[in-house]
């Protein structure tokens, strides 16, 4: 049977499952929306207030279901607008086809009105991308698009599709399932042999993962493994949620501004498990191997990130759950009582340095009792969502996350703006309520998705740690240039109760405990959203701190 490539787009979806997209019509998809119109007892689409908060709640469905997140925009500022959140999924290894309509074929190339190269444009920032000029390619590029993003290290895939191709017709048929991924890499029976025999020979294992352990539904077999060598672990930003916050050997986030324990933990380690993770910059730090005290087995599906910033002793390239399965069957059953001791003490320091530099600043909410507070009235399975920025940090750092795909942030890119998005993304996927700590530059980025939150009437629960800075910027210029706070002071008059007002969602306004947990029953309680404005002091910091380029030995725990 004929069909028009607008249909085929459609079918297409359903056939891979999709239930729920993220978008905004223009002239360039408009036959594609009519397509969607006819199919919408079949898929949902929701229409966002910009394109930018589409492709993020694509990211937030994807990040809190595992499936592939779809958005759909027009040509031109349609296209562009999905830029940043395209390269946030992508930095951050998140499974998403982009479809966005183009000026028709004969039009490419002539500056025609609202025409622009997104394929070239997104080209750095998408595991791949395609053009469809032939009608009979439509069909089987889009189920590619699927079988890449979810494939190995998931990703961001992109489908440019020209107007002509939405409205040509051409013979359509089905497929029985969704495609499945690419076969998975395995690795090597050799070089697991020789990382048991490190392990083996280890006295202070350490493991250190990432978001590869959630992509790969590896959490269980981490665990196992650090039973089996007695280890304690650490993680990146990304591994967050990937095994209980109150795991007894899980030390918490490592880096720059991650647990004081796990991070002088990693440097004490004389063999460092590096599991699904790439070694960013923010994670660790500076170290040659000729000057280091420790050795690295690195694990992960991606090859290109092996040896890519750390040099590694022993690199394996394969599945991570595989991995973790047949290296936890070869090693040897270990204690190390001297190295636990070690870590024991390591947990005290941090609780006495963490005391110390979290002071009470009467009249303002001090940061780990505004997320300490909201956890505890918090049901078990929200979804945790945050910008970027201090209050990012915070809540890595204090909330006490159970179950994988719970917690959701910018890594990779550090978008500011993503938050709202994402949390309209991930309640939209799952049916759970979202928590969103932002922060006042963070929420003013893509504040107009409250809209979008309130028309869908979605359970979001925005917490802002307002202090009227950009303060992990500030917290920089303290730090480091001397308290030269150039334009970081927001000087803002925005009544963000007001606003959430304006929007039809509810607020309040907390300066102290008792006022936010008045707020916090009441946002919990409430059906749609919500949004507590949370007084901050401004010099408040994130801390402990790892200044760039610096050694575990540089590490700023304290600012006078």
């Amino acid at each position: 049977m004929k069909i028009s490539g607008a249909k085929i787009v459609v079918e297409v979806l359903i056939e891979q499952g999709c239930d729920t997209i993220f978008g905004y019509p223009g002239g360039q998809v408009i036959d594609l929306f009519d397509q969607l119109y006819t199919a919408k007892e079949r898929i949902k689409h929701i229409l966002t207030a910009h394109e930018q908060g589409a492709a993020h709640a694509a990211d937030g469905y994807a990040r809190s279901t595992g499936k592939v997140g779809v958005v759909i925009a027009t040509s031109g500022p349609g296209a562009t607008n999905l830029v940043t959140g395209i390269a946030t999924a992508y930095l951050d290894s998140v499974p998403m086809v982009a479809i966005t309509g183009n000026v028709s074929c004969d039009f490419i190339g002539r500056d025609s009105f609202q025409e622009v190269d997104i394929v070239g444009i997104t080209m750095p920032i998408t595991k791949h991308n395609f053009i469809v000029k032939d009608i009979k390619d439509l069909a089987d590029t889009l189920r590619t698009a699927f079988k890449i993003a979810k494939s190995g290290r998931p990703g961001p895939v992109l489908v440019d599709i020209p107007k002509d191709i939405q409205l040509a017709e051409y013979e359509f048929e089905a497929n029985a399932q969704p495609v499945i991924p690419y076969p998975l890499i395995f690795s090597s029976e050799q070089k697991l042999q020789k990382a048991a025999q490190l392990i083996n020979e280890s006295e202070r294992p350490y493991i250190y993962f990432g978001g590869g352990i959630i992509n790969g539904k590896a959490s269980a077999q981490i665990m196992a493994l650090a039973e089996k060598i007695d280890a304690p672990m650490g993680c990146s930003l990304m591994g967050l949620s990937a095994v209980p916050s109150d795991y007894p050997r899980f030390l918490g986030m490592q880096g720059r501004h991650g647990h004081y324990a796990s991070t002088v933990a990693e440097d004490e380690a004389d063999l460092i498990i590096t599991l699904g993770a790439r070694f960013s910059d923010r994670s660790t730090w500076e170290n040659s191997k000729a000057s280091r005290k420790f050795s690295i087995i690195h694990i992960d599906i991606d090859g290109a990130e092996l040896n890519k910033n750390i040099p590694a002793d022993l690199s394996i390239r394969g599945d991570i759950l595989d991995a973790a399965e047949r290296l936890t069957a070869m090693i040897e059953e270990k204690k190390h009582p001297e190295w636990s001791d070690r870590i024991a003490q390591l947990r005290e320091e941090e609780k006495r340095l963490t005391k110390a530099a979290h002071k009470k600043i009467k009249g303002r909410l001090a940061p780990y009792d505004i997320i300490d507070t909201i956890s505890s009235y918090a049901p078990d399975d929200a979804i945790v969502v945050t910008d970027v920025g201090q209050h990012q940090m915070w809540t890595a750092q204090r909330y006490p996350l159970k179950k994988p795909r719970t917690f959701l942030s910018s890594g990779g890119l550090g978008t500011m703006g993503y938050g709202l998005g994402a949390a309209i993304g991930a309640a939209m996927a799952t049916g759970k309520r979202a928590v969103l700590f932002t922060g006042d530059g963070s929420f003013g980025m893509n504040l107009n998705e409250l809209a979008t939150a309130v028309s869908q009437k979605l359970p979001i629960t925005v917490v802002i740690v307002n202090n009227g800075v950009l303060g992990m910027v500030r917290q920089w210029q303290t730090i480091f240039l001397d308290k030269r706070y150039s334009n970081t002071t927001l000087d803002r008059r925005t009544d963000f109760v007001k606003l959430a007002e304006a929007f039809g969602a509810e607020g309040g306004r907390a300066s102290d405990n008792k006022q936010l947990k008045k707020l916090a029953e009441k946002a919990f309680s409430c059906s749609g959203p919500f949004v507590i404005d949370c007084a901050v002091d401004s010099d408040e910091f994130v801390l402990p701190m790892l200044p760039p380029s610096g050694s575990v030995d540089d590490i700023i725990t304290g600012i006078k």
